[in-house]
């Protein structure tokens, strides 16, 4: 099957909807499929030798954060030669209810379109009246994805219509087979995420972190992620900053090293997540879970059984849960436990199928209809390929 995929966010810049793109593509692409990704990035990134670049991004403010995308004609007509050029059977986009390229490719495609909603927020009187804008693309998909539950009431309240759910895939083996670092273990809490972005918690988490330490006095948190770490720290005593170690931007490999070496992972995220991936990947590399209840969150955790959960943004509840599993080893064997039977839904082998299943619905569909003739005598139209 020849299957492109359409990422809104700029591939250099790591994040969860990138991270889920390439894993599919390259699930997709072990399975022998032909598989070409369309994604924002600078023609001089260095980038595999599936990844079409765009066009450079631009930081806009979406979802309580700052995503980088791209949109406007020089993007148009790369997608419409992109697609020209490769004919594909099914073209998977990712968020296309965003100003970004998988809007503007259902607007240039002519076949099959499979979209994956990853977004979750509030009931937005925005998006509700963008509808009538967004309808005529949206109206050409042939199948919905939602990564959680919460994703999928996201959609249906704001565009209406269904979605099957299929959660975002995880590697779990690479993540289990990690060897930890003996540097990161002994009483060691992690955190993994953009340092100045106040929707990933982590200023909650600091300010547990006095409390967490009078009762541990030897306990570390690890933090890899970019972002200013003397701006994390400010106002913090200095017994306090000692305790804390901050690893930049990490490779794929160090995260899971990171993961399987903490003896606590802390998700102190406050908002704006419908799924949450770094809770799976710490659950496969055998990390006992202390995140924040939001519902994307309890969900993950199978609302609280393969993970600990707190009151968001309530830094004495984190600090308390944090100093009751650092002193409980016993406890943080059950999470382990736990964790490892969660996780095998989470597993590409699981999710890539589900995905596959669904493409294969949409073809069959599409060649249900080119067999069939139509009143003029003609078979049906053809499949994406732009103008």
């Amino acid at each position: 099957m020849r299957i492109g995929i359409v990422c809104p966010y700029s591939w250099e810049i790591p994040g969860g909807v990138q991270f889920h793109v390439r894993d599919l593509a390259e699930y997709l692409m072990a399975q022998g499929h032909h598989v070409s990704v369309l994604a924002p990035a600078d023609d001089s990134a260095a980038l595999p030798p599936y990844v079409v670049s765009a066009g450079r991004a631009i930081p806009v403010p979406y979802n309580g954060s700052v995503a980088r995308l791209t949109f406007g004609f020089i993007s148009a007509a790369r997608i419409r030669r992109w697609l020209r050029e490769q004919r594909f059977d099914v073209l998977h986009v990712h968020e296309p209810a965003s100003p970004s390229l998988s809007l503007l490719a259902c607007n240039a495609a002519t076949g099959p379109i499979v979209a994956t909603f990853h977004t979750s927020n509030p009931r937005s009187r925005a998006m509700a009246a963008a509808y009538t804008i967004l309808q005529p693309q949206l109206e050409k998909i042939r199948a919905r994805i939602a990564v959680s539950e919460y994703a999928r009431r996201t959609l249906v309240e704001h565009l209406g219509g269904d979605a099957v759910v299929i959660p975002n895939g995880v590697d779990v083996g690479f993540f289990s087979a990690a060897a930890p670092e003996p540097r990161w273990q002994g009483g060691t809490l992690g955190f993994v995420g953009r340092i100045g972005e106040p929707r990933k918690g982590l200023p909650v988490l600091m300010k547990a972190m006095p409390r967490i330490l009078e009762a541990h006095p030897d306990a570390r948190l690890i933090v890899a992620g970019r972002g200013d770490a003397e701006e994390a720290v400010a106002g913090l005593p200095e017994r306090v900053r000692e305790r804390i170690e901050f690893l930049g931007m990490v490779t794929d490999e160090d995260k899971a090293r990171l993961l399987r070496s903490v003896d606590v992972y802390v998700a102190p995220n406050t908002g704006g997540e419908s799924f949450g991936i770094i809770l799976v990947e710490a659950m496969s590399a055998g990390a006992p879970v202390l995140a924040s209840d939001l519902e994307a969150f309890s969900q993950v955790l199978d609302g609280g059984a393969a993970g600990e959960l707190f009151p968001n943004e309530d830094a004495e509840a984190l600090a308390e849960s944090a100093i009751r599993l650092l002193g409980d080893a016993g406890r943080r064997a059950e999470l382990r436990e736990a964790e490892s039977r969660r996780v095998r839904r989470y597993d590409w082998s699981t999710v890539g199928a589900d995905i596959l299943s669904v493409y294969e619905t949409v073809t069959e569909g599409e060649a249900a209809v080119h067999a069939a003739p139509d009143p003029r005598g003609e078979r049906g139209g053809r499949l994406p390929g732009g103008d």
